[in-house]
């Protein structure tokens, strides 16, 4: 996902903390990790629902330190497994939330929860994807998100976003669930960010289609 601005976070003893050691946990993961090129619309791996995660080891640490130097070098606040050609659930973020608070993280196998009527509040803001490299579209979300799933090691985890954060978190669980953001836009909207997308040169190394 592409970076846009925030709002405030609301935080709970419930969730886990992510904003703890930012920068270094960020750093230690692309400073191991290897870039990766980014696959774009078009592609079959992100048209796709993903495969659910089934073996937590060193396979996977390496899919998420590659992840997070690939999310970096496209500067990007969240990339999910597919965008780099890998077809598993797995999504890692660094994004800041409605208060300009850094969260970095990484979700193995995300749910996200039904969010009861009374929090669905939607923004509708701009939204941007490194799949569709060059191209914005204003896109109705919920303001709020909690997505649930493991670490790299098998442990729970239970991530709470608002505004551009609760975005973020609805993006990238969307990547793995083979849809993209421009998949929620009207057939006009979606010739007119494809169409975008053709007018612009990636600032990151692509994948090439076919």
């Amino acid at each position: 996902m592409s970076q846009q601005e925030t709002e405030q976070d609301r935080r709970s003893p419930e969730f886990t903390d992510d904003t703890t050691d930012a920068e270094a946990r960020e750093l230690a993961h692309r400073e191991r990790g290897t870039v990766r090129p980014i696959t774009v619309v078009g592609n079959p791996v992100l048209h796709t629902p993903c495969r659910e995660v089934t073996e937590f080891g060193d396979d996977l640490a390496r899919l998420v330190d590659d992840m997070f130097a690939s999310q970096r070098a496209a500067e990007g606040v969240g990339l999910a497994a597919n965008q780099i050609g890998v077809d598993l659930r797995v999504f890692v973020y660094d994004c800041p939330d409605d208060a300009g608070v850094r969260h970095v993280g990484h979700v193995v196998n995300p749910v996200l929860d039904e969010l009861p009527a009374g929090r669905r509040m939607l923004d509708d803001s701009p939204e941007g994807c490194l799949s569709v490299p060059g191209a914005y579209m204003e896109l109705a979300r919920p303001d709020y998100a909690v997505v649930r799933g493991k670490d790299l090691h098998g442990n729970d985890v239970v991530v709470e976003g608002t505004g551009f954060f609760a975005r973020c978190l609805q993006h990238e669980t969307d990547h793995l669930n083979g849809r993209l953001y421009i998949d929620r836009l009207s057939k006009r909207e979606r010739k007119d960010v494809l169409a975008q997308m053709a007018e612009s040169t990636p600032k990151y190394e692509t994948v090439p289609n076919g």
